[in-house]
Formats: C-alpha cells, sequence, structure tokens
C-alpha cells in the first residue's frame, strides 16, 4: 500500500461516502473504499485500476462527471499542475470537502498554500512521511479552462517555424529541453514507413516528423493524459494530422515500426525511474521492422550503449553536446 493510501485509510470515517480520488496509485485504495471512485492521468495506472475495479476509475484531464461529495488530491510534482486540479476540484465541490495529500520531501506543506483560494486549510494527519490537508471550499471558483493555461512558444527550424502548446504538468513545460533540441537537428536519413515518437510530451518531436516525412505514418505514445492533449494542441496548431496514442511504455506501441524516435523520460514523481527507457532499449526489436532504426537522446552518462547492442544491434553515437548524447541503432 501506498504511504500515502495509509495516511488516508487512518481517517478512513472522512472518506466513507461518494468521494474522488484524483491522481491515486495503483494500491487497494479503492478496495477498501467501496463508495469511492478515481481520477487518474497516467494510461499505466488506469489500465490497472481498471482491471481490478472496473468502472470505477477515469482516466483523462478532467475530473469525471459525477456525484460526490469530497475529493483528495494525491499531489502532483508539478505546481502548476496542481493549481489547476486543485481548481478543477473545486469547482465542483461547492461547500465540500476537498484533501490534499502528499509526501513531505514532495512540497505538500507548501502546496497546502494553494488551498487557501478556497478557504481556510488546516493539516489533519502526519504519518508515512506524508501529511493530509482540508479545506471545506467555501469560494468555489469556475471551472477552469486548461487551454487556457498552456504556453506558447514557436521554434525556429530550418524548414519553418513550429508552433508547440504545452500543458502544466508536461517535461519541459513551456519550453524546449536541451536534450530534445540535440534530436531536432538529427532527424535526417529517417526510413520511410511507420515513425513513433514515443515519450511525446508536447509533440515536438512528433510534430516536426510529420512536417519533414508527410508521406510517413506518424504515431506519438505518451503515458500522460496532460501530454497526450498538448500533443493534440501542437499538431492541431500547426496543421498537421498523426496518432495520439495512450499507452504505459513501448510494450504500448504499434508493431511494424520503421523508426522509433525518441528523448525518453526517466523521471516519475519526486523519484528517479530508469525503467520506461530501459524496456525501450530491451524491447524496441520486437517494434521494428527489419533495418528498423531506434534514435534517441539521452544524458551523456547513462550508459545506453551496452543495452542498445545487446538487444538491438551496433549503436552508433552522432552527436554529444551539454552532457547529452544522440545514439542510433538498426534492428538486424
Amino acid at each position: 500500500m501506498d504511504p500515502r493510501s495509509e495516511v488516508l485509510l487512518r481517517q478512513a470515517d472522512l472518506f466513507g461516502g461518494p468521494t474522488l480520488f484524483a491522481g491515486l496509485p495503483d494500491d487497494d485504495l479503492l478496495g477498501r473504499l467501496p463508495e469511492a471512485c478515481g481520477w487518474t492521468w497516467h494510461a499505466g495506472d488506469q489500465a490497472r485500476l481498471a482491471e481490478r475495479f472496473a468502472g470505477r476509475c477515469q482516466f483523462g484531464v478532467t475530473p469525471p462527471e459525477g456525484a460526490f461529495r469530497a475529493a483528495v488530491l494525491f499531489l502532483p510534482k508539478s505546481r502548476e499542475l496542481t493549481g489547476y486540479l486543485l481548481a478543477a476540484l473545486a469547482a465542483r465541490l461547492p461547500g465540500g470537502d476537498l484533501y490534499l495529500v502528499g509526501e513531505k520531501r514532495a512540497g505538500v506543506e507548501s502546496a497546502a498554500k494553494q488551498l487557501r483560494a478556497f478557504g481556510p486549510p488546516r493539516k489533519l494527519d502526519s504519518a508515512r512521511h506524508c501529511q493530509l490537508w482540508q479545506v471545506r471550499i467555501e469560494q468555489a471558483p469556475a471551472e477552469p479552462n486548461l487551454e487556457a493555461l498552456a504556453r506558447r512558444y514557436e521554434l525556429t527550424l530550418a524548414d519553418g517555424p513550429l508552433q508547440v502548446v504545452s500543458l502544466p504538468g508536461v517535461f519541459a513545460h513551456g519550453r524546449l529541453d536541451r536534450g530534445t533540441a540535440l534530436l531536432l537537428e538529427h532527424l535526417d536519413g529517417l526510413p520511410t514507413g511507420h515513425l513513433l515518437d514515443f515519450g511525446c510530451g508536447a509533440g515536438v518531436l512528433g510534430a516536426l516528423l510529420k512536417r519533414r516525412y508527410p508521406q510517413s505514418r506518424v504515431s506519438l505514445l505518451d503515458v500522460d493524459a496532460f501530454a497526450l492533449a498538448s500533443s493534440h494542441l501542437t499538431l492541431a496548431t500547426n496543421g498537421l494530422d498523426a496518432e495520439v496514442l495512450a499507452g504505459d511504455g513501448i510494450a504500448a506501441a504499434p508493431k511494424g515500426l520503421t523508426a522509433i524516435l525518441s528523448n525518453p523520460p526517466f523521471h516519475e514523481g519526486v523519484h528517479t525511474d530508469y525503467q520506461a527507457s530501459e524496456d525501450l532499449l530491451r524491447q524496441a526489436a520486437g517494434h521494428l521492422v527489419t533495418s528498423g532504426e531506434l534514435r534517441l537522446v539521452a544524458n551523456s552518462f547513462l550508459r545506453y550503449p551496452p543495452l542498445i547492442e545487446e538487444y538491438l544491434g551496433p549503436c552508433q553515437t552522432l552527436a554529444e553536446r551539454d552532457g547529452f548524447r544522440i545514439y542510433r541503432a538498426s534492428r538486424a
């Protein structure tokens, strides 16, 4: 059981009625609270929760419709995303109770100050290195407009400007990170066919692939609903049409790809996690056609070449700059 869920269950009498748990982990919390339901923006958590608690959890960027008299937000990493989620929940709870739970090292005590917009917050519990806060919604806000919270910026590229739309909580929100910037400079000579942007974020890479290789089928894959929504906005803003897929890791990718391009993710919450990236290297060959190519950017300190060569083939370093390297390998 997640320690945040353990803290909530210490106060289980507060959540015995219809309660919405937002950003909940894929543990047994819903099993312990039969009237509760969930809302998640993590495709992997959604799949696992749906398997165990069919019909009781929804995936997306807006709260599910339904009558709930209280809501609990599991603190996300991004402060801007926290602000949106709290407002979205508070708008559905006039006169109801909104709770915030999170790890101390994730900054839950600081984040609890954002509850003041709705009423006086109070700390209910502190245990398992976590805190639980509550506020009665005295000033319910209007339903927030997520797209209005987007940050938009323009990239000046050799083949013309590209507009990027980034929503709260998305990697490198509102800016182009250095790794992706380096990868964008090394997209020439890709095999035509079906191209995948793995871990698409705001859709920068996928949008450029579709514009540069218009005859190719392009898919964008991410685990996060806010990243997927950002990618849809980026594609639409640039007049591009590509497939946007929700999935937890490379196992969710289509087969028969001619190339996989990625700035693979390795952070989740306040913890560092390389599992999705390492799974990509181990399983890419199973999704590529013969001579299909993997091309990715990674921090130069990560020992990815031995994994690439073990599971795919000889690894070539195309470029190195600012602590990042571009690797390329083809399936034999």
